[in-house]
């Protein structure tokens, strides 16, 4: 077969940025500043690089950022308190409480704490039964980030066979519905499934995200299959860090006609979908700006 081709989330997120600094426009010429509050728990350092990477992605779009910072010995009250007062607030649009929690703090009742209408990580249960319903609603951006890859990779995704490797709430089961409303037939796989090689080679398109290095090989995939590979681990080879995917990048190359590479595949589109969601998010608390704008990602 031919070389494969590399799918590249740099430029696919580049392009995303673009559409949202676009959309900011209008909604400020509508007289509405999109805002998004980041709040932020503990000194956590990767969450802190996190937090600033998405705060500074939104001011380069145009989306005003308000920063919250509370200390990790912070009462879930202090927390659920800071959210009611920016569920009031008419002028914050989207809210996003950065994960992982200190341990004392109970993550799911802070994540169902937020307005469904303002949350852009798409996690409350109202967003999750919406998105199983095929309604539109704020999804989860990596999934979201991932369905726009092989929209631009592979056009209409109607018909084909989709295996997706993994079933957490964040992506595998989000990931699976956008799919569906795709109109993929779809198979999830997880840790309990048996023949999964052979499942795997039924797929005109595998998304793997189980956060387990290199787990699907090259004999795994059909010949021109799409890969989509969500995982990022941390290995030490050789005395160096290095960050691979859930995939074993170069077998399925032999394979495969067309692959995300880790890094600068789907992780770059994780925070431009977020501002995607902001605007999405805006635009269900508005009427006045211009409906003929698209309010989510999922395809009709």
């Amino acid at each position: 077969m031919s070389a494969v081709t590399l799918i590249d989330g740099k430029a696919a997120a580049a392009r995303v940025i673009a559409e949202v600094t676009d959309e900011v426009k209008v909604f400020k010429a509508n007289g509405i500043a999109p805002a998004l509050a980041v709040v932020l728990v503990g000194e956590d350092p990767a969450s802190q690089v996190y937090v600033r990477n998405k705060v500074r992605r939104a001011e380069e779009c145009g989306i005003r950022s308000l920063e919250f910072e509370l200390p990790s010995q912070c009462q879930a009250g202090r927390l659920l308190a800071l959210i009611d007062t920016l569920n009031a607030d008419a002028s914050v649009h989207g809210i996003l409480v950065q994960l992982p929690l200190p341990a004392h703090i109970d993550e799911h009742l802070v994540l169902q704490a937020i307005a469904p209408v303002k949350d852009v990580d798409g996690f409350h249960a109202a967003n999750v039964g919406g998105l199983t319903q095929g309604r539109e609603v704020l999804t989860p951006c990596t999934p979201a980030g991932c369905l726009r890859l092989l929209q631009d990779t592979c056009g209409d995704l109607s018909g084909k066979h989709a295996v997706v490797i993994g079933r957490s709430n964040i992506v595998g089961k989000p990931m699976a519905a956008l799919l569906l409303k795709a109109h993929c037939t779809v198979t999830v796989v997880h840790s309990r499934s048996t023949h999964l090689p052979e499942l795997c080679r039924l797929a005109d398109i595998v998304v793997a995200a189980v956060g387990r290095p290199r787990l699907v090989k090259g004999d795994w995939l059909k010949d021109g299959a799409v890969v989509i590979d969500v995982g990022i681990n941390r290995l030490d080879e050789g005395g160096r860090a290095r960050l691979v995917g859930d995939v074993d990048f170069d077998s399925a190359c032999t394979r495969a006609a067309a692959i995300t590479p880790v890094p600068g595949g789907v992780g770059p589109m994780t925070i431009a979908l977020l501002m995607k969601n902001t605007l999405a998010a805006a635009r269900l608390q508005h009427s006045s700006v211009d409906r003929s704008q698209p309010a989510m990602e999922i395809p009709a």
